[in-house]
């Protein structure tokens, strides 16, 4: 007797679509064996990139000294902030290869003010909630939104201002940078990413808006190990993946007191 279309679509798939599911996702390595082959052909000179992060909690450290060694130069860099002196992204700024920074917070680094204060390097300052929407918009498609943030200040200026319900709102324009370099903690061999505590800060939102996003992960498991519902973020956004097991992890602000 002839099933229903309800009833056809209560069966469980048969074992063929499994497997093609497996062989599927098996054929989807984006693993690379080094940080500096995961960025071959990726980076060039002009670049607009965008570095996962907050302070130096969550920043791809592997990624972000093969950039530095790639020797591309006259980068424009999205990031939360810009390092400090000697790590993080400060190491792009030693070897002059940002020409400039968009970010909400630049202190904690001597290198970066005075290039700033001398012309050498341009920054557009953006508040910490619009540089995380800038970039969640691009990731999504959506190429502009309104927020109240910055209105009357220098933030806004230059920038359509519109009225809403009587507030007046500025207008901001996505970020989609060229390149992404993220940090998590976890990721399959598709890209599936699992991040780690306070380092799941600017690193999703980063990943979601690159044309190309590098992700450095400190453990690499088979695809199909994770439970989905413990994906941050799928691998749909993921285009290579490299393994640092043993970063660096340094603390910004270390204050202590006698024993």
């Amino acid at each position: 007797m002839r099933q229903s279309k309800k009833q056809r679509r209560r069966d469980p798939p048969g074992p063929g679509l499994y497997q093609i599911i497996s062989i599927g996702a098996g054929a989807m390595d984006k693993v690379y064996a080094s940080a500096a082959e995961a960025l071959a052909g990726v980076v060039k000179d002009g670049q607009m990139i965008a570095v996962g992060g907050f302070g130096l909690c969550g920043i791809p450290e592997a990624l972000i000294a093969a950039l530095r060694d790639s020797g591309v130069k006259g980068l424009t860099c999205i990031s939360n902030n810009a390092g400090v002196d000697g790590f993080g992204l400060g190491q792009l700024l030693n070897t002059r290869q940002i020409s400039k920074m968009i970010a909400s917070y630049v202190g904690e680094n001597k290198e970066f003010e005075r290039q700033f204060l001398s012309g050498e390097l341009e920054l557009e300052f953006t508040p910490q909630g619009t540089l995380a929407e800038k970039l969640r918009a691009g990731g999504a498609g959506i190429p502009a939104f309104f927020t109240r943030t910055g209105v009357g200040t220098v933030v806004a200026d230059g920038k359509e201002i519109r009225e809403f319900d009587g507030h007046q709102y500025v207008m901001e324009r996505a970020l989609v940078p060229d390149v992404s370099l993220v940090k998590a903690h976890i990721a399959d061999r598709s890209g599936n990413l699992v991040f780690r505590k306070t380092a799941r800060n600017f690193n999703p939102n980063v990943a979601m808006a690159g044309k190309m996003t590098v992700v450095e992960v400190e453990e690499i498991v088979e695809t199909g190990t994770l439970d989905p519902d413990q994906v941050h973020l799928p691998g749909i956004y993921v285009h290579r993946i490299v393994v640092n097991a043993t970063p660096e992890k340094r603390i910004e602000q270390r204050t202590t007191r006698p024993a």
